[in-house]
């Protein structure tokens, strides 16, 4: 199996965003503010808006299974109050639930939690639990910079995420650290904001005893690692000056990085410097960069193609990178979708018995 552990509903029906655009204009008048009966989709028109999409490019890539979770750049969590965010996560993590259900071989869902500048991240617990004991999902997205590019909230190791890190590890699941949207219009958002957010993350772990505190606490950094393999050497050297443990010891047990990196020299960069333990295939199709790279004829974000063309790859690091450490990091997927044992394996198990 080959599960892609990044993949947001950018493909979502219209009728979505007029329901967000009807929030935004009823800030100033919340009598205005738009009911859950006003948003109708229907199970169809979710269809459409996947068959010529993520469906179409599942089998046209030779992928199985996406880790599913609303668009990123619409949380947009400097939007409003805790009270806007709520209830936007809601319906956008319904929809997911929904897409999830319909298609239930194709798609396990990651949460939005509904987070809000300079209120506790404690407030998404409520949200994280419904969505995995009720609705079945497998991890969350946490925004580290809900302020949307100005950075206003404490680094992710400052204790009042701790309530929120308690309740992850109790529910076994894990975040992807995910920024959104910028409203800072020195950081582009893609370009920038999410490579930045994503370098600032690890460092923000290294000089932290985080995962001391919490020896299982999972985190999955985006995009490559956003800057962090390009130059692993500084990380390293940074931790040994700062007289802290090597980075295999104080970080590789807890902080994953994906493959969303679009060419095939930044996919070897990252499987060379990276151990293969750590890192899980994800494309984000269909995401921040969405067209055909001239120099090659094929999709910048079919990251199945680059994978497959480093011919150095052992077999059995390349099912590593494509399913088993994303079963590791996300081990709530074996509820949903239990890991298949191949003839060969039921042979040995029962030869060992």
């Amino acid at each position: 199996m080959i599960i892609d552990c990044h993949g947001h509903y950018t493909t979502a029906p219209r009728a979505l965003e007029n329901y967000r655009q009807s929030q935004i204009a009823a800030l100033n008048d919340p009598s205005q503010a738009p009911s859950l009966s006003e948003l109708k989709i229907s199970d169809d028109q979710i269809r459409e808006s996947l068959e010529n999409a993520q469906l179409k490019l599942q089998r046209e890539r030779g992928t199985d299974l996406t880790i599913f979770s609303p668009r990123a750049s619409a949380m947009a969590h400097h939007i409003g109050n805790a009270a806007t965010s709520l209830d936007w996560s809601q319906v956008c993590n319904d929809l997911i639930h929904r897409v999830c259900t319909l298609y239930p071989e194709n798609f396990a869902g990651v949460c939005q939690l509904p987070q809000s500048p300079g209120v506790a991240p404690s407030s998404c617990i409520g949200e994280l639990e419904r969505c995995v004991t009720e609705l079945g999902f497998v991890g969350c997205n946490l925004n580290p910079d809900p302020s949307g590019g100005h950075w206003t909230s404490p680094p992710l190791t400052d204790r009042s995420w701790y309530p929120l890190y308690e309740k992850m590890v109790e529910l076994d699941v894990p975040a992807m650290v995910h920024v959104s949207s910028s409203c800072n219009a020195n950081f582009h958002a893609t370009g920038a904001h999410y490579i930045n957010a994503d370098t600032t993350a690890f460092m923000q772990f290294l000089t932290s005893d985080l995962f001391r505190d919490f020896p299982t606490l999972k985190f999955v950094i985006p995009h490559g690692g956003g800057a962090v393999p390009y130059h692993w050497g500084r990380y390293r050297g940074l931790a040994q000056d700062l007289k802290r443990p090597p980075l295999n010891e104080l970080l590789l047990n807890n902080v994953f990085f994906d493959t969303c990196v679009y060419h095939l020299p930044g996919i070897e960069l990252l499987l060379t410097v990276i151990p293969i333990d750590n890192i899980l295939f994800a494309s984000e199709m269909v995401g921040a960069v969405r067209g055909i790279d001239p120099e090659t004829g094929h999709y910048f974000d079919d990251t199945k193609r680059y994978v497959d063309a480093v011919s150095w790859l052992s077999d059995p690091d390349r099912h590593k990178i494509y399913e088993g450490n994303t079963r590791r990091v996300y081990s709530r997927l074996e509820r949903r979708i239990p890991t298949k044992v191949s003839p060969q394996q039921q042979t040995s198990a029962q030869a060992r018995r």
